[in-house]
């Protein structure tokens, strides 16, 4: 399995369309049903939407990630903006942000099984998110199968 990692360049309202499809992309590839590669497209939209709100640029990397017994997609926002003043209150359900589908940060980290968020004063933010899901035994015996025949 290659290193998959996509990166999309976030400076306007139109830069969340490619986002969001290289996430629901990347979610199918991984396996995830088509209702939690929705999830984490809308995980995406609400956080590159923060990016252009907020900041006006960053980026989003998409990442794979492929365990034993599950594959996981990370997703990491990075800006060089002015920070979030009072991250505690951002992170609360009904926080008055601007635009979006007004799900923002909250909505992003109910949508995702981790959410992180590093904010530090003139210096950015980075909000690390990820989505999980268990592979099932068909996979894993399919798998072993392959290796067996293989060697």
């Amino acid at each position: 399995m290659g290193d998959d990692v996509v990166h999309v360049a976030i400076a306007s309202d139109a830069d969340l369309v490619p986002a969001r499809a290289e996430g629901r992309s990347l979610a199918i590839k991984l396996g995830f049903s088509h209702t939690d590669a929705t999830l984490i497209a809308t995980a995406i939209s609400e956080i590159a939407r923060n990016i252009v709100v907020h900041v006006g640029e960053g980026e989003i990397e998409l990442r794979p990630i492929y365990e034993d017994g599950r594959y996981g997609l990370r997703v990491v926002a990075r800006d060089h903006g002015p920070g979030i003043r009072d991250l505690d209150s951002a992170l609360q359900r009904g926080y008055a942000g601007r635009g979006g589908l007004g799900l923002g940060l909250p909505g992003a980290r109910t949508l995702m099984d981790e959410f992180d968020v590093m904010s530090e004063p003139d210096k950015g933010t980075t909000v690390t998110m990820m989505k999980w899901r268990t592979r099932n035994e068909l996979e894993l015996l399919r798998e072993r199968r392959a290796r067996r025949n293989s060697g």
